[in-house]
C-alpha cells in the first residue's frame, strides 16, 4: 500500500501539531514532525484501489494500483468516453432498439436496461441506460451506433477498437478491452489507470450529469406508436450515502469481483477513485475518501437502498 503524498496538498489542522510553550507562545512543529503526525493510510478489503486528485492528477492513495485486474461493467466508462469524445456527437439522435441487443443480454446473462425492441431511444438516454442500471443492451446499442461496418458484429468490433484507441490516447498502457460490456475476464485495467479514465470522463459535463443521477425517468417512442416509459436506478449505492459523492459506476463479475469507480467533491476538491475486487466496496471507498478529505464520514455511513426489482451490479 502506498502512503499518501503531501505535495500540492494542504496539510489539514488535524495533521499539524501546534505545541504551547510556557508563557503562551506557540511553537509550530517542524515539517518532518508534521508529516509524521499524518494518519496512516486506511486498511481496505479490496485487492486493488486508487484515489486521485481530479485537478492535479496526483495520487492520494493506492493499493496494488498497478496490478492488472478484470474490469467487469466499469468497462462501460470507456464506452461513454468514446461516445462523448466523438466530434459533433448528437445526444438527441434516436437509435432504434434491435432484438440483437436483448439477445446479447440473454446470451451472456448480463445486466440490462430492459430496452424494448423497436423503441427509439436517444444517445443521451442510452448513456443513462448503460451507466445507471449498467445495461449491456444499451452498451451494445451505442457500440452498434458509433462503430463502423456493415453488420452489428462488425460495428461493435470497430467500436471496441475505438475503446482501445481511447485507452492508448490517454496513456493507459495496461488497459485493454475485448467487449463493450465488461463480460470478459480479458477486459482489464489497473486501479490507477481506471481512475485516470474516470478522471478524463469527469471532465465532460454530460458524463457528470449522468453519473450523479440516482434515478432517471424518461419516455421513448414505442414501435406500436405509443410511448414507452423507462425508469433506471443508479446501482452505485455510495451515491446519496457518503457526503459529496457525485458518481460513478459499479461492476461485478465472478472473475472481477465487486468493483466500484467513484468520485466525490467537497469545497474546491474533487477526488476520483477505484475499488477492484472487494467484498466491501462501499466501505472501502468511504474509508479512502475519508483519508483524502481528512474526514470521518465513513463511520456513520448508511447505504442508500435500491428499490425492489432494481438492477444490481
Amino acid at each position: 500500500m502506498t502512503a499518501r503524498t503531501t505535495s500540492k496538498r494542504k496539510i489539514s489542522k488535524r495533521k499539524i501539531i501546534i505545541a504551547a510553550c510556557t508563557g503562551g507562545a506557540l511553537l509550530a512543529v517542524s515539517p518532518l514532525v508534521a508529516q509524521a503526525a499524518a494518519p496512516p493510510p486506511p486498511t481496505v478489503a479490496a485487492k486493488g484501489a486508487a484515489l486521485l486528485d481530479a485537478s492535479s492528477g496526483e495520487k492520494v492513495f493506492g493499493k496494488a494500483d498497478n496490478t492488472v485486474r478484470p474490469l467487469a461493467s466499469t468497462t462501460k466508462l470507456a464506452v461513454a468516453s468514446v461516445v462523448l469524445d466523438t466530434k459533433g456527437v448528437n445526444l438527441e439522435q434516436q437509435v432504434p432498439v434491435k432484438q440483437e441487443y436483448r439477445d446479447y443480454v440473454t446470451e451472456h446473462e448480463a445486466s440490462t436496461a430492459d430496452l424494448q425492441t423497436g423503441d427509439k431511444v436517444t444517445v443521451n438516454q442510452l448513456l443513462y441506460a448503460a451507466l445507471l442500471p449498467s445495461g449491456a443492451d444499451a452498451a451494445y446499442a451505442l457500440a452498434d451506433t458509433f462503430g463502423e461496418g456493415d453488420t452489428p458484429a462488425e460495428r461493435s468490433e470497430s467500436f471496441i477498437g475505438k475503446m482501445n484507441k481511447k485507452a492508448d490516447d490517454l496513456g493507459l498502457t495496461k488497459t485493454e478491452f475485448k467487449t463493450f460490456a465488461g463480460i470478459s475476464s480479458k477486459d482489464v485495467s489497473t486501479p490507477l489507470e481506471l481512475a485516470k479514465l474516470a478522471k478524463h470522463n469527469m471532465e465532460n459535463a454530460t458524463f457528470r450529469e449522468v453519473v450523479k443521477t440516482k434515478e432517471y425517468k424518461g419516455d421513448a417512442p414505442a414501435e406500436n406508436g405509443g410511448t414507452r416509459h423507462y425508469t433506471w436506478t443508479n446501482t452505485n449505492q455510495l451515491l446519496g450515502s457518503y457526503k459529496g459523492v457525485v458518481g460513478i459506476k459499479t461492476g461485478t463479475t465472478t472473475p472481477a469481483g465487486p468493483c466500484l469507480v467513484f468520485a466525490a467533491t467537497r469545497g474546491d476538491t474533487t477526488l476520483v477513485g477505484t475499488i477492484q475486487n472487494s467484498k466491501d466496496r462501499y466501505a472501502d471507498a468511504a474509508k479512502i475518501l475519508d483519508y483524502g478529505f481528512d474526514s470521518d464520514s465513513a463511520e456513520d455511513m448508511k447505504l442508500r437502498k435500491l428499490p425492489s426489482g432494481a438492477q444490481t451490479d
